[in-house]
């Protein structure tokens, strides 16, 4: 089985190969030939880093516990985290693989997410995408949360679950809500399967965050599914609660 495994690596390698040669990729944000997301756009980004709130991992002018955002309302995650800051090259390429079809640039954006994990790393035992709606997924063809989390399973080696949470309701897209709409759009939108996440640890992933209101839904049901404690791990998380075109 692994001599049929190898091989079946290899022969994949040279179809990309071939296709690279034929059709040589280019960069989804500059348009330069050679990469899916070229190098002098990567040293483009923004990284997130310290200091945040401990909480929901947006940029602080220093270190807090809880910011004045959170003080306000009871969110139900050990943490959000994320690789980046949704701006410049990250904010174009991921808009291009959520709503233009390149969803082929999941294993660019999720080393991004590879490479940032030692930062924000912590015992997990199950990891699930952000579902969408199936009307959405119907429309769309993908969800981009979960084929990030199919590449960060190859990377990481993580424990995924991509159907043992679902979204129950079919809810408006965030864009254009303040955060209190938000907060509403996606309440008790979403069922977990409670034989999955009973006792577990869970990690849940999505492409952006913006006020956190999706996650903390998400975060809800796995509580109310038996799950012992719920962290986020993003993409990217807008700097403040600006309005970004996430769904």
């Amino acid at each position: 089985m692994q001599l049929l495994s190898d091989w079946r690596d290899h022969y994949q390698q040279l179809q990309r190969s071939f296709s690279d040669l034929v059709f040589p990729p280019t960069c989804a944000n500059c348009g330069r030939v050679g990469d899916l997301f070229c190098r002098p756009c990567r040293e483009q980004i923004t990284w997130l880093d310290e200091p945040l709130c401990h909480s929901c991992g947006k940029p602080q002018s220093f270190a807090v516990t809880r910011c004045i955002r959170c003080r306000s309302r009871t969110l139900p995650l050990t943490q959000i985290r994320a690789a980046t800051v949704y701006c410049g090259p990250v904010a174009r390429v991921l808009q291009r693989m959520k709503y233009e079809g390149y969803f082929g640039l999941a294993g660019e954006l999720a080393s991004l997410m590879v490479q940032a994990w030692p930062k924000w790393k912590q015992p997990v035992d199950l990891v699930a995408p952000i579902p969408l709606h199936p009307d959405r997924l119907r429309e769309r063809g993908y969800n981009q949360a979960e084929l990030l989390v199919r590449e960060l399973h190859q990377e990481l080696d993580w424990l995924i679950e991509t159907d043992a949470l679902v979204r129950t309701r079919k809810t408006r897209p965030q864009i254009g809500l303040n955060k209190d709409e938000r907060h509403e759009n996606v309440q008790s939108a979403f069922k977990g399967d409670k034989t999955r996440f009973t006792g577990k640890r869970i990690l849940l992933v999505d492409d952006v965050c913006t006020t956190g209101a999706t996650l903390a839904a998400a975060a809800d049901a796995l509580h109310s599914a038996g799950a012992v404690s719920i962290s986020a791990y993003c993409l990217s998380t807008a700097a403040s609660d600006q309005d970004i075109s996430i769904a």
